[in-house]
């Protein structure tokens, strides 16, 4: 909406306003007089205008003439919620010093709460003449043409929200599963959602998206990027889109395509709606940020905010500083370690936290996040804020353990407060089930928690996010019917995705119709889905998983924004699909029903009672405890024993937690094997509770079978028994 009628006397005037908080915020001003306070930094800045347009796109450009600790601010009478707008920055064009300042280019507001208008990427949104003959210096040319025409304005939003009527799940780590989704991909097609709503946060908040999830047991939802994002140049020229959205422009705002109320700030509400939906149905809200880079790219990228605003002082640039460094792969990385970028970074994040309600956040690549001037430094400043901000050390902060640059890789690295997505677990299952493990040491740390990572600092088991499959990469039907990756849709000449995926295809690459090939798939999902949902640590699932969703072989979906992406709500009518489904749900109502298998410390494998029984035993097939020797000696069956009287930790009343025994046998092996149950003290009995040998898993519970009775283990097959007696 445009201004409203005011006194002639309000309409040009700028009053001086205040330097904080950022951003554009409605409030009352001097003499009762209601308007929006704009606020921006813009470090070494000469000028800053702000730029209202009106409904038909007609642009008032206002000189802020205030400036505080390098941020220009003013208050503007009459100006109120729907206001569309952005800003334009004069400076110096040097862009050999790392000066890119060209106030011919409308700028996004790093803090504008809403975002109306799509990125379109045409040449005038580039601050570099981008088809100038001589390539190699193209970025140095300064192109004066008006970008404002072709970019998406900032939009004011009303804080009018009141969350006392909210209660947030605040479910502990350990007794966390996350569920992995796309705000899109998971609704566009559910029948049960109405067709206007498919696609948006409305539909993610309506009644038949959530029953799938709380039937499905999980407690939290991790939404991949809905902060505002662009989409890049060389997907645009294929008539492709970023789907997954892990190229953010607007830190504080909902991604306006997925509101199905409007995008002049109704996103903002409608977002908020989603939250208390999921809220009252127990589920927490998980946000995968992007924090590490924005969508502006390097030196050949577009001009939309923060190079705009002040190159130097948003982003690592090279000692040639027209180059960036990159740690991300993206073309640009935020200079984390400027006071004003971690001011962004936190401010945003407190901001979801407090005025949208999620209730944690997935940092992707996050070691580029803390790196101090060059290496990943444990007791960096982003790191240090987080462990002290009185409002984001009480969330949930999962981190994605490394980023492209030397040194990167940091899983276990991270300190307390921060549990990490675990590749190695990934990596382990994976070589497990497709016997590619030459031992089985590895599988038997990422199955107990992975305690050689992550037992030091006061640090637990739930500092693990256990993965096998995430949106990067194979989905899990995909992991058992391809090995090589199928990425020509995306039209990088099959270049693009990781080559190492680890998958075995069961004997014929992609779908086929041998009944045994497929039977085989199936047991491996349900193998892959069972040793995934029985470990110690915080599972994750993919949405569609537990469906057997496929990609068509494509490991980096990330441009497919179509029914390759998108969840198959039919694939439940296939009864295989279905049984998968329902073995899903039994497993995750199993882990809710346990606490030993949701354990709050680390095993301590010694002795807890006078009988001489551990907390954890490993057992080989002839019945007999492992010893160092059979850690080293290649294998492909391993029985995990998990005493339920020796849990460490009591309950809100100061009760010891005790639970039933299990013994969980994963064998990988083409053939069956005959497998000896361990006898006294361990156990009297054993009754099965499952056997992924069995499509139907109501054919399982109820058996019962004597201790140090041997018992068959299906090729390929996990058997799980209580202990009893």
């Amino acid at each position: 909406m445009g201004l409203p009628p005011a006194p002639e006397r309000f309409r040009p005037v700028v009053w001086p306003g205040a330097p904080t908080p950022l951003g554009a915020r409605c409030r009352v001003g001097p003499d009762g007089v209601t308007g929006t306070n704009f606020a921006l930094w813009a470090g070494g800045a000469e000028a800053v205008e702000l730029c209202l347009f009106d409904a038909d796109g007609a642009e008032r450009r206002l000189p802020l003439t205030e400036l505080t600790h390098e941020i220009w601010h003013g208050f503007v009478p009459g100006v109120e919620a729907g206001q569309r707008y952005g800003y334009r920055v004069h400076g110096r064009w040097d862009p050999w010093t790392g000066a890119r300042w060209n106030p011919a280019k409308l700028l996004l507001d790093p803090y504008a709460r809403a975002v109306d208008g799509d990125f379109t990427l045409p040449p005038e949104v580039y601050g570099h003449v981008r088809d100038w003959p001589q390539q190699h210096v193209a970025d140095t040319v300064r192109d004066d043409r008006d970008s404002a025409p072709f970019v998406p304005k900032g939009v004011v939003v009303h804080d009018d929200d009141d969350w006392s009527d909210d209660r947030r799940p605040k479910t502990p780590w350990p007794d966390s599963v996350i569920y992995e989704l796309h705000v899109k991909g998971f609704t566009q097609l559910h029948p049960g959602i109405p067709e206007k709503l498919r696609g948006t946060y409305a539909g993610l908040a309506h009644p038949a998206a959530i029953d799938h999830l709380v039937r499905l047991g999980v407690t939290a939802v991790e939404l991949l990027p809905v902060h505002q994002f662009a989409h890049e140049d060389h997907l645009l020229r294929r008539d492709l889109r970023n789907y997954w959205g892990y190229n953010s422009i607007g830190y504080f705002a909902p991604h306006a395509a997925y509101s199905s109320s409007g995008t002049t700030g109704q996103q903002v509400g409608e977002f908020k709606r989603m939250v208390r939906a999921l809220h009252a149905a127990g589920i927490e809200v998980i946000l995968d940020v992007v924090y590490n880079h924005t969508a502006e790219a390097g030196e050949l990228g577009p001009t939309l905010s923060l190079k705009g605003i002040d190159n130097r002082g948003y982003y690592r640039l090279q000692s040639d500083a027209r180059r960036y460094a990159d740690y991300t792969g993206c073309g640009n990385t935020l200079h984390v370690v400027q006071p004003q970028v971690l001011r962004l970074i936190t401010d945003s994040l407190r901001y979801w936290v407090t005025e949208m309600g999620v209730d944690g956040f997935r940092f992707d690549l996050a070691a580029a996040l803390a790196r101090s001037f060059h290496d990943v430094d444990m007791l960096s400043p982003f790191l240090a804020v987080i462990a002290q901000d009185p409002v984001l050390r009480r969330v949930k902060l999962i981190a994605e353990p490394w980023d492209v640059g030397n040194g990167g890789y940091q899983v276990g690295a991270f300190p307390p407060l921060w549990t990490e997505w675990n590749d190695r677990y990934r990596d382990a299952v994976r070589d497990f089930w497709r016997g590619a493990l030459p031992d089985v040491r590895d599988l038997g740390y990422r199955l107990s928690g992975s305690s050689d990572l992550y037992a030091w600092g006061g640090r637990r088991p739930y500092a693990s996010v256990n993965f096998i499959t995430a949106h990067d990469g194979f989905t899990l039907r995909d992991l058992v019917t391809y090995e090589r990756k199928h990425n020509e849709a995306n039209g990088e000449g099959n270049r693009d995705g990781t080559h190492d995926n680890r998958a075995w295809n069961c004997g014929a690459e992609g779908e086929t119709d041998d009944p045994e090939i497929g039977a085989l798939r199936l047991r491996q999902l349900r193998n892959l889905l069972t040793t995934l949902l029985l470990s110690t640590g915080v599972p994750m699932l993919v949405a569609g998983d537990e469906m057997g969703r496929t990609q068509g072989g494509n490991n980096n979906a990330y441009c497919q924004d179509n029914e390759t992406s998108w969840l198959d709500w039919s694939l439940p009518e296939d009864p295989g699909r279905r049984e998968l489904l329902a073995l899903t749900r039994r497993l995750l109502a199993l882990r809710h029903a346990h606490p030993v298998l949701r354990r709050r410390a680390f095993f301590s494998g010694r002795p807890q009672a006078a009988d001489g029984l551990r907390d954890l035993a490993w057992f080989s097939a002839d019945g007999t405890e492992m010893t160092e020797r059979d850690w080293y000696a290649p294998a492909a069956t391993l029985g995990l024993y998990l005493s339920g009287r020796d849990i460490p930790g009591r309950d809100a009343r100061g009760v010891q937690v005790t639970d039933d025994s299990f013994l969980a046998i994963l064998h990988a092996d083409h053939r069956p094997v005959a497998y000896r149950l361990p006898g006294p003290p361990w156990a009297e009995s054993y009754e099965l509770v499952l056997d992924t040998a069995l499509e139907n898993q109501s054919d399982a519970p109820g058996t019962v079978h004597r201790g140090g009775e041997t018992v068959t283990v299906g090729a390929r097959s996990v058997l799980l028994l209580r202990v009893g007696g």
